[in-house]
């Protein structure tokens, strides 16, 4: 098979795939999620069966303390999270208002000679950004709520979720080889090669972004809760599970702990300075130990690209695509870096006849 008609092959198979997301991802949510956690659970499944486990025993013992797990999360947390969600949308309207009164009451001339206007002008602004921005808020969570349609996919999520991990984890090894013995002879080796780069990329930011996420979002709510913030327990969880987006979640939180804290404990300022200081704390915490020791390096994606990707997907695909996101651009991340070296290897970079020099070869590598 010539050059030509490989690309023309595989780029089909793209568009078919593209295709089938954009067309089926009203319904693929559950299929997804059971997927996920097949791939994440099966290294221990692995482990299990090295300790003399057979595959079924361990793939049931790993999904019943999983489901155990996640049930015992919503049992516990559910309720509370529930009520602080219902309490805080009740009383948004209510926040709002009484958070630009403290601004304009306050710091009128501080504010208006910032800006550059007067008091009167401010305070319209200011009354139109926050009526936009609620605005913004209510639309938002409107299009998570249809455009995704996650809720109407919460029955099939938990019924489906199960399984399909359980019948693809106890699959995955079979599925892997027969996957395996479909790949072109001739070029099976790099495959193999990319397919492992692939894996690490995908399961190093994954697990790691996942322990990460679940750290910061249990130090923000604890941290909130017990300085006695209204809503801190739902702002920090909030925080810290939007934290797979750079600087999107910290600063999310940031925003929503401060307003509502200058609305509580106005005018005692150690208690605004302390939210400020917990989140502060969390973004030491997360770029300097957690980042660099749980997910480290291991997309090779740029944080704009990142965020640049989870937009892309979810506006393709809704919330499907933003859940193979990450995992779809560290793919496209390796095969970019693999057609890149291979570029800088070619005639069509070096011109006919020209060596390729030491440093080229490092650039390559």
């Amino acid at each position: 098979m010539t050059l030509r008609r490989q690309v023309q092959f595989w780029l089909i198979s793209l568009v078919v795939l593209c295709l089938f997301l954009y067309v089926f991802s009203s319904v693929l949510l559950p299929f997804v999620a059971g997927m996920a956690v097949a791939y994440l659970l099966d290294p221990v499944c692995d482990r299990l069966e090295k300790l003399g486990m057979g595959r079924m025993w361990a793939t049931l013992t790993i999904l019943f303390a999983f489901v155990l797990i996640l049930v015992m999360f919503f049992i516990l947390l559910l309720p509370l999270l529930g009520n602080q969600l219902a309490l805080f949308l009740e009383k948004f309207p209510e926040l709002i208002r009484k958070l630009q009164a403290l601004l304009s009451d306050n710091f009128p001339a501080d504010l208006a000679s910032v800006a550059g206007i007067n008091a009167e002008d401010l305070q319209s602004s200011m009354s139109n950004l926050i009526g936009q921005g609620a605005s913004f808020v209510g639309k938002l969570a409107q299009s998570l709520w249809s455009g995704g349609q996650a809720l109407l996919s919460i029955l099939s999520l938990f019924v489906i979720t199960p399984v399909v991990a359980f019948y693809l984890l106890l699959d995955w090894d079979r599925m892997v080889a027969r996957i395996d013995s479909w790949l072109p002879r001739d070029h099976l080796a790099e495959i193999r090669g990319l397919a492992k780069e692939m894996d690490q990329a995908v399961a190093g930011f994954v697990r790691g972004q996942v322990s990460v996420c679940l750290i910061l979002g249990s130090f923000y709510a604890v941290s909130l809760a017990l300085i006695g913030l209204n809503f801190g327990l739902l702002i920090g969880m909030v925080a810290g599970l939007v934290s797979f987006i750079p600087f999107v979640g910290a600063g999310l939180g940031l925003v929503l702990s401060i307003g509502v804290a200058l609305v509580q404990f106005w005018p005692e300022w150690p208690w605004i300075i302390a939210v400020a200081a917990i989140f502060g704390v969390g973004q030491f915490l997360e770029g300097n130990i957690l980042q660099p020791k749980l997910v480290g390096e291991s997309t090779g994606l740029h944080p704009v690209t990142l965020m640049f990707a989870l937009f892309a997907f979810g506006y393709l695909f809704g919330f499907v695509g933003m859940l193979i996101a990450v995992p779809a651009a560290a793919m496209i991340g390796v095969l970019a870096r693999f057609a890149l070296k291979q570029y800088l290897a070619s005639p069509v970079y070096r011109g006919t006849g020209h060596p390729v020099s030491g440093q080229e070869e490092q650039v390559s590598e």
